[in-house]
């Protein structure tokens, strides 16, 4: 049960985002932005940041939901995200998306705990700077958004077809789509 009155039958951070609209518009902006727009990383590989640190960060909505768009952005059969979260140094990416991968994870946890060796074993597989950048973005937008749902407990239903239906939206669509109850 949300701790506030959210409009009825918006899960996730959509109920936040449809209770101030004006912010809920700008925040689907950036989202687009960060998520679709310009980057050396493919729209798959930002999703799968975006779900492993909502994974690390325990939020079942956004995990779900940000695994689904992975699967349809890749695409992949979840096979990857699983075997990411099981062990990201053994999972089936690149080296330089495993490298980025450990760091967002640190990002998770602390901005500090990334290290000079860190950032030299991403730049080492590929990583410039602008790869660099927005996966800290990524991984410090998401921890904002998982505590924004899980600090209001949101409702974070338990329908695999509903998420798949999400991330093939947010992976076909993109975040601007309106909110409406």
């Amino acid at each position: 049960m949300p701790h506030i009155t959210l409009p009825p039958n918006l899960p996730g951070i959509a109920g936040p985002l449809a209770f101030k609209p004006a912010l809920g518009e700008k925040f689907n902006a950036f989202t687009e932005e960060l998520m679709r727009g310009p980057s050396p990383l493919t729209q798959g590989e930002r999703e799968l940041i975006a779900s492993y640190v909502s994974a690390g960060n325990e939020c079942y909505f956004c995990t779900n939901s940000h695994a689904a768009a992975a699967r349809h952005a890749l695409p992949d059969d979840g096979s990857t995200f699983a075997a990411v979260c099981t062990n990201v140094e053994t999972a089936p990416v690149s080296e330089l998306l495993r490298a980025l991968l450990v760091i967002a994870d640190k990002v998770r946890t602390s901005g500090k705990d990334v290290t000079a060796e860190d950032v030299a074993r991403a730049r080492a597989a590929g990583a410039d700077d602008e790869a660099l950048h927005d996966t800290v973005l990524i991984a410090a937008a998401f921890c904002m958004a998982n505590r924004y749902v899980e600090g209001l407990d949101t409702v974070a239903p338990h329908d695999d077809a509903m998420y798949d239906q999400a991330g093939k939206r947010l992976a076909n669509e993109g975040y601007l789509r309106v909110l409406k109850p």
